[in-house]
């Protein structure tokens, strides 16, 4: 069980760190923090509405993974 424990935990770093990459990727929506920092500025140089929703399902596929592991450390954790 704590090679199972231990590659959750390597899992869900990794997820995190991958997911929070990801996060920041996106194009900013307008009017919230984007905003105040500069990502406001729209520019041409944009990615394609295919690459953006490419973007929305690679983020959503590893934020279930991320979820997962912590489900299942959750569960282990439970009943160790």
């Amino acid at each position: 069980m704590d090679a199972v424990r231990i590659g959750l935990q390597v899992l869900l770093v990794l997820g995190g760190l991958f997911l929070t990459l990801l996060i920041l990727l996106h194009k900013g929506k307008g009017g919230g923090m984007s905003d105040m920092f500069g990502g406001g500025m729209s520019s041409s140089l944009g990615g394609s509405s295919v690459a953006e929703r490419n973007l929305d399902r690679i983020t959503i596929a590893v934020a279930l993974v991320w979820f997962t592991c912590v489900v299942g450390l959750g569960v282990l954790e439970r009943f160790a």
